[in-house]
């Protein structure tokens, strides 16, 4: 029952910070995994993808019904990392569990660093198609290798590679991390030991009722305040896996 609550709290922390910040909430979900829920790196990163898919599905549908989802665009930005996103998503089970986490904390740490300072992004004067392929497969990549949706890059992306408004760089990145991320869980399929349904149905659950709740609270709370709280959080929580490995 303590680890029911516990997924259930987790989960909804983390569908907050979706719905609060558009992106980067999911990379706390791997950390919340292995040392409040005991999941091997390899299971956390497979679970991790399966709760970034159904959040992501479900924030895709409330985006487009307000029309901030570009799909043409999305679809094509997403079919460059298809591919990587599966080949990243078969090589990750095979790999030590220290690999996986220090690797994963450098991305949590980079994904702080990217909040904490202002964005930078700007429409560029014209799309270059090969810049835009290599953004594509680079960001399906990471998906596939560590289980995150990878909003925090997928967003300035979007804005500065294909030249899209804020709100609607947003939309569109979760029709992006949905695919990369359905990839990724094809490329794992038939590693699914040790995820625990139990736990990660409910996780799930949370998370998605979490992100609509976000969603409000982003209306009360200015997004700097929320994103300089939220990547503190991450910084400790890259540190704490850093030093866990090294150890």
């Amino acid at each position: 029952m303590t680890v029911l609550v516990l997924a259930l709290i987790a989960g909804a922390v983390i569908g907050l910070a979706l719905g609060a910040l558009g992106g980067g909430g999911s990379v706390l979900a791997v950390p919340a995994l292995i040392y409040l829920l005991g999941f091997t790196p390899a299971a956390a990163t497979t679970a991790s993808l399966i709760i970034v898919t159904a959040t992501s599905v479900t924030a895709l549908y409330a985006h487009t019904r307000d029309g901030n989802v570009a799909w043409k665009t999305g679809a094509l930005f997403a079919a460059a990392g298809i591919v990587p996103a599966f080949l990243a998503g078969a090589v990750a089970g095979s790999l030590p569990e220290a690999v996986l986490t220090s690797a994963f904390a450098v991305i949590a740490a980079l994904a702080a660093l990217r909040m904490l300072r202002a964005s930078a992004s700007k429409p560029p004067d014209r799309i270059r198609p090969g810049k835009a392929a290599g953004a594509g497969a680079g960001l399906g990549a990471v998906t596939g290798f560590l289980g995150v949706g990878g909003g925090f890059l997928a967003v300035p992306a979007l804005v500065s590679v294909l030249g899209l408004a804020m709100r609607r760089a947003a939309g569109t990145s979760l029709l992006v991390i949905t695919v990369n991320s359905l990839a990724a869980l094809a490329a794992r399929t038939g590693t699914t030991d040790g995820l625990h349904w139990e736990i990660v149905g409910p996780f799930t659950g949370a998370a998605i009722l979490g992100a609509w709740d976000g969603k409000r609270l982003a209306a009360k709370i200015s997004g700097a305040t929320l994103q300089r709280i939220f990547a503190g959080v991450l910084l400790a929580v890259a540190a704490f896996m850093l030093v866990d490995v090294i150890v």
